[in-house]
């Protein structure tokens, strides 16, 4: 009998092990925001390569002329290099997000380079008669077109303007902060009403206001042309941005503030006058400058309502009253360079006061969040 040779069982640590499944490396992800070395070298070439292009195909190849259409030309040919450029190296969000950037970014560079140009040529072409100084205390009684720039001013129209819009300032703020108290306070069917119409009057054409200021106050009451009658116009065209700019203001105002002083026993208007009110303080600031830069620059109204003239006049009820905005529009209509420069250096204080108006909007708004 022959034995039959067993042959052990392999233990378990001899066995072969099965090998671990290799692990790929996670993939390194980067936000579409980030620029490196090369994103930057990207940019540079796709701006200098734009610029060689479209300066010999727009000025040596195409028969075109022109600053406007060589930065249209340029621009387009920037954004097909940026994104081409980008599409070599980069995935396609990338790209697709570099080319939008550079779109939206392009729309806020044209709104202030738009501003600035304008600033600029302005003040540029008002610099000979800026830099005297009776151009600000004088008037033009007396001056000819053509008369050099150390005779002559704009005291009477600067001072015009301020009388004038300090009294449409003192008819639209109290109606304005009112209408907005009843939409926002009161509320109900006649509140839509009146918000819809102050909604409608705020797209109302100046040349409009004046028509309606000429044939009420002019035509059927026989009164003068005056700075009266300026800024009646005035008033009717700063009183639906304060009326609406108010009742935004007002319902900034939280709730439980109108709650508690409910629940202490105070009426409606007491409410309303010593709690909504003072708590609105700052936005009522900034409705009231808004609606003092809208009427500060209308020229329309003017035309129709307090006549052009070259002297001083401090009384809003008798005579004609000059406003800058009058008196730029007088001034180019001459055709003199004399006046017309007149006419620009009138438009630069213009200018200064509309912007200084609106930085001080944009200070009280600032507190008011702060706050």
């Amino acid at each position: 009998m022959t034995a039959v040779e067993t042959r052990p069982e392999a233990r378990a640590e001899d066995r072969p092990q099965p090998q671990p499944e290799a692990v790929p490396a996670p993939e390194t992800l980067r936000r579409a925001g980030h620029r490196t070395r090369e994103d930057t070298l990207t940019l540079v070439g796709a701006l200098v390569g734009a610029t060689a292009t479209t300066w010999v195909g727009y000025t040596q190849v195409l028969p075109f002329s022109g600053a406007v259409g060589f930065a249209v030309i340029w621009y387009a040919v920037f954004v097909a290099f940026y994104a081409g450029l980008t599409a070599l190296t980069q995935p396609r969000r990338i790209v697709v997000d570099r080319v939008v950037a550079s779109v939206v970014m392009a729309a806020p560079a044209l709104v202030g380079l738009a501003l600035l140009s304008t600033v600029v040529s302005t003040v540029w072409k008002g610099l000979p008669a800026l830099t005297h100084w009776n151009f600000f205390f004088d008037d033009m009684a007396g001056v000819h077109a053509d008369a050099p720039f150390t005779t002559g001013g704009i005291a009477h129209a600067l001072v015009g303007t301020v009388i004038e819009v300090c009294i449409a300032v003192s008819i639209a703020m109290p109606l304005g902060v009112a209408t907005a108290v009843y939409i926002s306070e009161v509320g109900g069917r006649g509140a839509v009403l009146v918000r819809t119409v102050v909604e409608a009057m705020t797209a109302l054409p100046s040349i409009v206001a004046g028509l309606f200021i000429y044939t009420v106050w002019i035509v059927n009451l026989g009164m003068e042309t005056s700075g009266l009658a300026a800024s009646l116009a005035l008033a009717v065209m700063a009183l639906p941005i304060m009326a609406r700019a108010s009742e935004v203001v007002l319902r900034v105002v939280p709730n439980g503030l109108r709650e508690a002083s409910y629940a202490l026993g105070a009426g409606r208007w007491q409410t309303v006058w010593k709690v909504v009110l003072p708590t609105a303080r700052p936005g009522l600031a900034t409705a009231l400058i808004l609606g003092v830069a809208r009427a500060v620059g209308e020229t329309s109204p003017l035309l129709l309502t307090s006549g052009a003239s070259t002297f001083f006049n401090a009384n809003p009820t008798h005579n004609p009253m000059n406003s800058l905005p009058l008196f730029v529009y007088a001034s180019v209509s001459t055709g003199s360079p004399e006046m017309e420069q007149r006419a620009y250096a009138g438009a630069t204080v213009l200018l200064a006061v509309v912007l200084s108006l609106f930085l001080l909007a944009r200070l009280a708004a600032r507190g008011r969040k702060n706050r």
